[in-house]
C-alpha cells in the first residue's frame, strides 16, 4: 500500500459519479483528477491484484464495466471501494489517488501494452478463477 507522505496533496473533495463510472477527487494543490473505475480496480493496491512481490501482478481483465458500490474512509490517510466484482480489499491512499490520476495516461498504456503482451483482450473474463467449490485447482 503507498502511505500518506508529509507534505503531500490531502483530498478537498471527492465524488462519485456512477453514471460516468469515474472518481473525482480534487486535492489540496488544485489539482483535480477524474479517476475512472476501471483504472482504479485494475491497479488495485490488494495482494489480490499486485500479488506478494515484484512480477506478482495479476493481469485484471473484464472491469470495464465494473461500478463502485461503497467508498469507506480508512482513518485520515486513505479510502477503502467496494466493486460491483466482488472486489472490495484494495486500500487507496491519497498518495495513490493523485497517482492514479496524474498518470492516467501512462497506466492506461501500460495496461494496453501488457494485454497485447498477455495475448488477451481487455473485456476478456478473469482467467482461472476457482469457483466456489475451488475446483479451478487441478490435483495430480
Amino acid at each position: 500500500m503507498a502511505g500518506l507522505q508529509a507534505g503531500a496533496p490531502t483530498p478537498t473533495s471527492i465524488t462519485v459519479h456512477h453514471r460516468s463510472r469515474v472518481l473525482e477527487v480534487g486535492f489540496s494543490d488544485g489539482a483535480s483528477f477524474r479517476i475512472p473505475f476501471e483504472l482504479m480496480r485494475i491497479h488495485s493496491p490488494s495482494a489480490e491484484v499486485q500479488g506478494h512481490g515484484p512480477g506478482q501482478e495479476i493481469l485484471q481483465t473484464g472491469k470495464r464495466e465494473v461500478e463502485l458500490l461503497a467508498l469507506e474512509p480508512v482513518g485520515n490517510y486513505a479510502v477503502q471501494p467496494r466493486f460491483s466484482d466482488g472486489h472490495d480489499t484494495g486500500i487507496y491512499s491519497w498518495d495513490l489517488l493523485y497517482q492514479l490520476g496524474r498518470e492516467q495516461d501512462a497506466l492506461w498504456a501500460r495496461y494496453a501494452q501488457r494485454l497485447a503482451e498477455a495475448g488477451v483482450d481487455r473485456d476478456a473474463p478473469m482467467a482461472g478463477k476457482p469457483d466456489a467449490a475451488g475446483s479451478a485447482c487441478a490435483s495430480h
